[in-house]
């Protein structure tokens, strides 16, 4: 397997669970994750929330960790990355506001290079203008957006993910196993034990 290099798309109050844990299990498996945020360069930090599921009518909020970025936005040339990913959380609802953002979201899209994202992530996807006639699966708030920006909610368990073509997407962090596993096999990554 060919280490692959993936560009994360990230911010204040990401989801922390999915910004940690993807940005160092792709890592582990040897590939170069480069995580930005519009207006930071690599060495700032961004803020992280932990939404939860605990019995209510939508996920709690609490603070989370600081994220170190690696890399500065404002030098990104999406051109030299072979994969997106993108972290749930708030983060997606202000990060599809940029137009950069919108411009790489497109890039990937366009290229048919993998894009993975979880959660609010759905929200750059239907930004952009990507999705139209994909499953596309984010946190059920988003299936308004997803539904208009003409793609097919995938209403599917929180633990659970979905690809179609190169999209995999995930309902939130609980899917972190199958999400994971679906982008890396769409990566064509091969874990020996």
């Amino acid at each position: 397997m060919a280490a692959k290099k993936i560009l994360f798309l990230t911010g204040d109050f990401a989801e922390d669970y999915e910004t940690m844990v993807p940005f160092q299990a792709l890592q582990m498996v040897g590939h170069t994750v480069h995580a930005v945020c519009p207006g930071k360069k690599s060495g700032d930090t961004i803020k992280t929330a932990i939404h939860d599921f605990e019995g209510d009518q939508t996920y709690t909020e609490k603070p989370g960790h600081l994220f170190a970025l690696n890399a500065s936005f404002d030098d990104t040339n999406p051109a030299s990355y072979d994969a997106l990913m993108i972290a749930g959380g708030r983060a997606p609802e202000y990060l599809r506001l940029n137009d950069r953002v919108i411009e790489i979201v497109r890039h990937f899209a366009d290229a048919q290079k993998p894009i993975a994202a979880v959660c609010h992530g759905a929200q750059l996807l239907a930004a952009a203008d990507v999705i139209r006639g994909k499953r596309i699966s984010a946190y059920p708030a988003c299936a308004p957006e997803v539904r208009l920006a003409g793609g097919e909610y995938a209403d599917i368990p929180v633990d659970s993910a979905v690809t179609d073509g190169n999209f995999i997407t995930a309902p939130a962090w609980p899917a972190h196993p199958q999400w994971l596993a679906q982008f890396l096999a769409r990566l064509g990554t091969e874990i020996k034990l």
